[in-house]
């Protein structure tokens, strides 16, 4: 089965080889037959070499040609894809191929601007040319002009009604503008013109999963999945799925699948990490969250789910480096200061965190009961005024925290008794959803007090 996923190289090339109104020589759809089975192992170096041994006559064809120059598209040599297309726009400037070629590499070096003047130069020449009706109806609908994407993808459809791109990305819109039927309908059409595609699959779990039919969307998924068992994005969604109808085991065996797919993409480390910080797995979750950081430092929850680990560990100079790190994505998340305080005492004297509590406190607001508190932890003094306003707190979950961080300032200066007593009251007002609660929650257990709300 052919699907018109147009632009593809893999699929350019094997229509290109099957027609024999292109070649003239057996020998030469023999090699080109060979740099398919080259592209479909994503071996584009061994594909291009093979473009040596076409005979002369074949080889300055241009068919041949604009085929070698999308290769070398997809391997990321734009300049030699460029060469080739300009030297054939130099003798056709309406070769709509070549400046498809030139708006391809053009995406590919990320300019937007030039791209979108190729493609508009092709509808010129050919109103009714899908692939770049369809292309310029992507760039809309990624900047949210979704008016303008449909229109680019009414367009398509009108010239191929069967075409599965401009199906399912009409679909898309559709789905984004809420009209549910309409996309339904579309993604419908998709699936049953090509039941071996799984993005048609995927659209149409992504919208089942909107409107609240989980089982639907799930059937789409594993359906998608099982003729692509390595998508990265599949399996994430999948896993997400999961993660709501509460079945965590099989979501987490998909973020790990997902994960070893493309390890060095980071959302599914988010999902699978905090699966494993759940379950008790702390080694795997700490594993997870470090490798999270790195990808993407600026998730600063990252740094903070490996400050929690770190403290369960007793490694407080770890935890304090880690939340100064939180505390630097985010500066004005006063409460990871508080934090890389607490441990950096933990881990050597008193007053270590003193020079940078007083820069921190040079922004945080002096109004805040945030200010007072960090004050408290710089002044090692003052503490029955701080206690005051945390008691007068009306936010609970606020209150809450500021009693955990009392506590923990009482338990750092070795009042046990006292500490005990705020990190007791901090649990009473059953604020979940915070880090402290967390470590509160970790602290109790640990003391064997219990935990006497929200249970």
């Amino acid at each position: 089965m052919k699907i018109k996923l147009i632009g593809s190289v893999l699929t350019l090339l094997l229509i290109f080889s099957s027609s024999s109104a292109i070649f003239a020589q057996d020998g030469s759809q023999t090699i080109l037959t060979e740099v398919a089975a080259h592209l479909a192992r994503r071996d584009y170096t061994s594909a291009l070499e093979l473009f040596n041994k076409l005979p002369k006559e074949e080889a300055e064809k241009i068919e041949i040609r604009i085929m070698q120059a999308s290769i070398y598209n997809s391997a990321g040599k734009t300049a030699d894809a460029k060469r080739i297309a300009n030297a054939i726009i130099a003798s056709d400037s309406n070769n709509t191929d070549a400046l498809m070629t030139l708006a391809d590499a053009a995406a590919i070096e990320g300019k937007d601007k030039e791209r979108r003047g190729f493609l508009d130069r092709i509808i010129k020449i050919d109103a009714n040319h899908v692939r770049a009706l369809i292309d310029l109806g992507n760039i809309n609908l990624r900047n949210q002009n979704l008016r303008s994407a449909a229109t680019y993808f009414d367009r398509a459809l009108a010239a191929d009604s069967e075409n599965g791109e401009a199906l399912v990305s009409r679909a898309t819109v559709y789905r984004y503008t809420r009209e549910a039927r309409n996309a339904e309908r579309l993604l419908n059409r998709a699936v049953s013109l090509y039941p071996d595609w799984a993005r048609p699959l995927h659209e149409r779990a992504r919208l089942y999963k909107g409107a609240g039919y989980n089982n639907d969307a799930l059937k789409d998924l594993t359906a998608a999945i099982n003729l692509e068992p390595d998508n990265y994005w599949m399996l994430v969604d999948r896993g997400e799925l999961y993660m709501e109808v509460n079945r965590k085991e099989d979501a987490l065996s998909d973020f790990n699948r997902a994960i070893k797919s493309e390890p060095n993409i980071f959302m599914a480390y988010v999902y699978s990490a905090a699966l494993k910080d759940e379950a008790g797995d702390y080694a795997g979750a700490e594993k997870d969250y470090t490798t999270l950081a790195k990808l993407k430092p600026d998730y600063y929850f990252a740094f903070e789910a490996l400050g929690a680990l770190r403290m369960r560990n007793k490694q407080w100079a770890l935890a304090r480096d880690a939340f100064l790190e939180a505390y630097k994505q985010a500066p004005k998340e006063f409460t990871y200061a508080l934090l890389a305080a607490a441990n950096w005492m933990r881990a050597g004297r008193q007053t270590d965190p003193k020079q940078f509590l007083a820069q921190v406190l040079r922004t945080a607001p002096r109004d805040s009961i945030e200010y007072s508190m960090l004050r408290l932890y710089h002044d090692l003094s003052g503490d029955s005024g701080v206690t005051i306003s945390v008691e007068s707190e009306k936010n609970v979950y606020k209150k809450s925290q500021m009693l955990f961080y009392l506590a923990t300032f009482y338990d750092i200066r070795g009042n046990k008794n006292l500490a005990d007593r705020y990190y007791l009251m901090a649990q009473d007002l059953n604020a979940p959803g915070t880090i402290e609660w967390q470590l509160n929650e970790m602290i109790l257990l640990e003391r064997n007090l219990g935990v006497r709300a929200g249970k």
